[in-house]
Formats: C-alpha cells, structure tokens, sequence
C-alpha cells in the first residue's frame, strides 16, 4: 500500500490552485527550485509525471490533476483522523496556531484566548498578527489552524473551497476629525463627505481592504479622490495622524478611542460603510482545541 507524503501533496495542490512555481513559492516562503524537488520526489512515488512544461512556466498532467483531486480529500481525511483520536483522549488538549489583523486580536483573540487558557489549561494558543493574504497559504498548508480577519461591505474577501467561513461581529466606520475641524465644531451627530474633499486623508496601506474602502468609499458617497497623504496598519498611529496633523480617518467602531477631546466621531451623512469579522478554518476541522478556540471567540464577539 502506497503512503503518500501528506506535505508534498498540499505542494500539488497549491500548484494547481495558483498555476505556477513562482507563485507557490512566494506564497510558501520556499524556492521554486525546492518546490520542484519535492514534487519530483513525489512523481517518483506516483509512478508518473506530474507536471509538464508550458511555455515559460509548468502545469499539471492529466495525472497530476487526478492526484491532486484526491490530495484535496486525503489531507481531509488526516486532519479529520487526527481530530478524532484528539477527541477520544478525552480532555481537551493540543495546540492551536491563530493568524489575526490588529483589531481582532486586540478586542477579540487576546481575551478570548485568556478566558480559554484559564478554562481549559491543556490547551495552548499561539497568536501571530498577519494579514489575511499572507496567512491563507499557511492556513491551507497547516502552518495555522485558524485564520480572524475582516471584510468591508461590498469588497468581499476570498472564499476558497476547502476553508470554511463563520462570522463573529459586524460594525460600522465612522469618520474620526481633528476636534477643531469645521464640521466637528457643528456638534452633529453625521458630517457629510464630500464636505471633506479639500482634507487630508490616512488609511491603512495599499492593497489591504482598508485601504480599498477609503477610496471607495470617498468615490462613491463624497464624490472626490480623497489625498491619501498619509498610511499605516496600525489604528493608533492613524488616529495619532488626526491629532497631530489634521487628517481625516475612517475606522471601525472597535478601533475608535472611547473618549478623546482631540478627536471628533461622526456618522457618513451620505450613507453607511460596514465592515465584519470573521472566521476562517479548513473544512472538516474537529478538533476539540479548535472547537473550544471557535466557541471562545464567539463568546467574547457577543460581548462586543
């Protein structure tokens, strides 16, 4: 009976889902030249070619295709094997690898994550801050088990197949002035965007959704192409950016300051802009440590 390298065929499967070796490889933090020695390797077992050449680049056989098909199901069924001799021990154990922006980890996985610990102390949480393109290959590889990022309305993020998404809180954005701006000194409740035009504007870096949906939401509801003059990840430094240089940013409602003179909260006059978080695993995860991880978030998001 054939044993199949479990590792060498996420590599097959990766291939075929990102369609070259240069792609996988940055991905996976690996060479092309190791990932192609792995997947020779694995040729080798198979008994067959698995990848053929295609102009410039490589693509999978016909049997390639039919391994990696049946990779999809197999590193399933291992992972569902794992979780249920986990579960037959009886106490809750094992270690569980989480992946979350700024925001999730500060308002939801950390206290989660502490609540969890002091239940359930066979259990041990690793947190690392990582955006959600970054953690996706180390989460289908196995690198993570458990994925908390967001999404903005109407940018939704990916959705592959083999994961399964679960929502944990939804908010709104709202706009955050200098307290000395002219539509903060108005006192209402909303100020109109388009009234903005003329200001600067902070968000977080291009190519995160955050950043999209500044711009888009500038576009679309004030009508103008905001001056995008300053950018950071980091929700304090953005709200750092108003204080202290006049700037106007758009945050979600768990990143804004409880109470600040500087600062001045308003509602978009022109409509809403939402955002939510969530949950990403691969399907077919049982494990009672991640399960126990998943319901902790839960509990700590209604409390929000």
């Amino acid at each position: 009976m054939e044993v199949w390298d479990l590792h060498r065929l996420r590599l097959l499967r990766e291939l075929r889902d990102r369609g070259t070796l240069a792609a996988v490889a940055e991905a996976l933090a690996y060479s092309p030249s190791a990932i192609s020695q792995q997947l020779a390797v694995l040729a080798k077992e198979a008994g067959q070619s698995l990848v053929e050449p295609a102009g410039r680049g490589v693509r999978l056989t016909v049997a390639g295709e039919v391994l990696a098909e049946h990779a999809d199901r197999l590193l399933v069924e291992s992972e569902a094997a794992r979780d249920d001799l986990a579960a037959l021990a009886g106490e809750v154990r094992g270690v569980v690898r989480i992946g979350g922006i700024q925001s999730a980890i500060r308002h939801l996985i950390t206290p989660a994550v502490g609540a969890l610990v002091a239940q359930l102390p066979g259990v041990r949480v690793e947190v690392s801050e990582v955006e959600l393109e970054q953690a996706l290959p180390d989460l289908r590889l196995g690198a993570l088990d458990l994925i908390v990022s967001d999404e903005y309305l109407n940018h939704p993020r990916p959705r592959p197949n083999d994961l399964t998404l679960r929502v944990l809180h939804r908010e709104h954005l709202r706009l955050v002035l200098p307290a000395d701006h002219p539509e903060a000194r108005r006192r209402r409740r909303s100020a109109p965007m388009a009234r903005l035009a003329s200001d600067v504007w902070v968000a977080s870096d291009g190519g995160t959704g955050h950043h999209q949906v500044v711009v888009a939401s500038c576009r679309s509801l004030g009508g103008f192409e905001p001056d995008l003059r300053h950018r950071s990840n980091d929700a304090q430094v953005q709200l750092g950016f108003v204080r202290a240089l006049g700037a106007i940013a758009l945050l979600p409602e768990l990143q804004l300051p409880l109470d600040d003179p500087a600062l001045a909260v308003r509602d978009i006059a022109e409509g809403e802009v939402r955002r939510q978080l969530f949950t990403l695993v691969r399907s077919g995860s049982r494990s009672p440590a991640l399960r126990a991880t998943l319901d902790a978030l839960s509990d700590q998001a209604n409390c929000l």
